[in-house]
C-alpha cells in the first residue's frame, strides 16, 4: 500500500529538487578517478555537516559514512545502509551542457554523480522526519566502485556494516534503458563476477620463411583461446550463466617476422562462486599443458574482482511490491540477469540487499547514451524518482 509519508514526500523533494541537482551538476562537472574522490569527499562532508548528520569521513582513505538515529535509537540496534559511489571514468567528455567535465580526460559517464546527489537529497529528507524512521539510517558515499579491488571491499574491511550493524542495504543505479520515473529490479542472482585474464607468451621469434627455428606464439595464444573456450563449455553447467571473452590479441610481428612474445587479454564472468574457482584452476592447468606442447611459456594472471551480486529474494519481492503501490505498476519493471559486475556485491555477500535501477533517459531530448559512453547525461527529473525511492526503501 502507498507509505502515509508519501504525498509529503512528493512535496519536499520538490522543494529540494532545485538544490539537488545543483549538487548533481557540481559532481558532474568536477569528477575524480577512483579512490582519488578527495574534493568529492569534501564536498559530500560538507553536506551532511550543513544538515548537522554526524559522519566519518576518510573510511577507506576516501569514502564517508553518516549516520541519521531514529528517535528511539539505541546502541545495540540495527539500521538499514543505503550506499551511492563516488568515483568517476577516465573518459573525455563530449556533451556541449554548463555543467561538463572541467577535469580533462575524466567524466562521470557512469552516474555516480547521480547516486552521490539521489543520496544527499534522501538524507535531508529522511533527517528533517527522523522521528518516523523504524530504524537509523546509515549513509554509505563510497569510493572506488570501478576499479578493483573495490571500494566495497575496503569498506567492509573498515567496518562499515558495524557499530551500529547494517541488517540490510539497499543501492541504486542509473539505467538509461529506461525513461525517467521507472525503476527495475531483479530477485535473485542479478549481476556476475568479474574476473581479468591476462595471457604473456613467450616463445622464440625468426623468419617467417622457417617456422621451424621459431617457437610461434601466435600459435600458442590461437591454440589458448580455443582450448580455453572449449573447456569452459565443457566444465559449466548451462544452467549457471558465464562468460569467457577475449578482447585483445597482441604479437607485434610482421608478414615474414614471427616475434618472440604475445599479450593475451580478457575476462571471465560467472554466477556460482564453485564454477568461478574450478574455471580458475582449469585455466592454469591448460596454460601448463599448452606451453609443454608447443615448447613456450604461458604465464598465465587472473586478477580475481568482484563476486556475484544477489538480491535478496524476499526483501526484493517486498520493494518491488511497495514501488508499484507507490510509483504504479506500469513505471516498476522485472529485469533480466546482467552479465556486468558492480561492486555492490561485496555487500550482498555478507547481508540482504537489493540493487535496482533507476530510468534517466528522454529519448525525445536525445537523452539516450548507455553508460561508459562520452556523452551519456541523464533527464535530472529522475533524480526525483531517485530520492523517492531510497526514502521509501528505508521505511519499508
Amino acid at each position: 500500500m502507498k507509505h502515509k509519508l508519501n504525498s509529503i514526500l512528493l512535496n519536499k523533494i520538490e522543494a529540494i529538487y532545485p538544490r539537488i541537482v545543483s549538487y548533481r551538476e557540481y559532481l558532474h562537472q568536477h569528477p575524480e578517478l577512483s579512490f582519488q574522490e578527495f574534493n568529492t569527499m569534501e564536498f559530500v562532508a560538507d553536506k551532511l555537516a550543513q544538515l548537522k548528520i554526524p559522519f566519518q569521513k576518510e573510511v577507506a582513505g576516501t569514502g564517508i559514512v553518516g549516520l541519521i538515529k531514529a528517535s528511539h535509537h539505541n546502541e545495540n540496534q540495527n539500521c538499514i545502509g543505503l550506499r551511492a559511489d563516488l568515483d568517476a571514468l577516465p573518459i573525455q567528455e563530449e556533451n556541449d551542457v554548463h555543467y561538463k567535465s572541467v577535469n580533462d580526460g575524466i567524466m562521470h559517464a557512469c552516474g555516480h554523480d547521480v547516486h552521490t546527489a539521489v543520496l544527499l537529497g534522501a538524507a535531508e529528507i529522511l533527517n528533517e522526519i527522523k522521528e518516523e524512521l523504524p530504524l537509523s539510517i546509515k549513509l554509505i558515499f563510497q569510493p572506488g566502485e570501478e576499479t578493483n579491488p573495490g571500494g566495497a571491499s575496503l569498506m567492509i574491511e573498515a567496518g562499515v556494516l558495524e557499530n551500529p550493524k547494517v541488517e540490510r542495504m539497499y543501492g541504486l543505479h542509473v539505467f538509461p534503458e529506461f525513461e525517467a520515473g521507472h525503476l527495475g529490479l531483479r530477485s535473485g542472482l542479478y549481476m556476475a563476477s568479474s574476473d581479468e585474464i591476462h595471457v604473456s607468451i613467450q616463445g622464440i621469434g625468426g623468419h617467417g620463411a622457417l617456422p621451424e627455428k621459431c617457437v610461434n606464439p601466435l600459435m600458442i595464444g590461437a591454440s589458448f583461446v580455443i582450448q580455453a573456450k572449449e573447456l569452459l563449455e565443457s566444465i559449466c553447467p548451462k544452467e549457471i550463466p558465464h562468460v569467457l571473452t577475449f578482447g585483445r590479441f597482441e604479437a607485434l610481428g610482421s608478414t615474414n617476422v614471427v616475434p618472440s612474445t604475445c599479450e593475451i587479454k580478457g575476462t571471465f564472468r560467472t554466477m556460482n562462486e564453485e564454477l568461478r574457482a574450478l574455471a580458475h584452476h582449469e585455466l592454469n592447468e591448460i596454460s601448463k599443458k599448452i606451453s609443454s606442447d608447443y615448447n613456450g611459456n604461458i604465464k598465465l594472471t587472473i586478477s580475481k574482482g568482484y563476486p556475484f551480486l544477489k538480491n535478496d529474494e524476499d526483501l526484493t519481492a517486498t520493494l518491488q511490491k511497495y514501488f508499484e503501490d507507490n510509483f504504479g505498476n506500469d513505471f516498476v519493471h522485472d529485469l533480466p540477469i546482467r552479465m556486468t559486475a558492480e561492486d555492490f556485491a561485496f555487500y550482498s555477500q555478507k547481508i540482504p540487499v537489493v540493487f535496482f535501477r533507476l530510468g534517466v533517459a528522454n529519448n525525445k531530448k536525445g537523452i539516450n547514451y548507455g553508460v561508459h559512453h562520452p556523452k551519456f547525461d541523464i533527464d535530472q527529473n529522475a533524480i526525483k524518482t531517485g530520492i523517492q525511492a531510497m526514502v521509501l526503501a528505508a521505511f519499508k
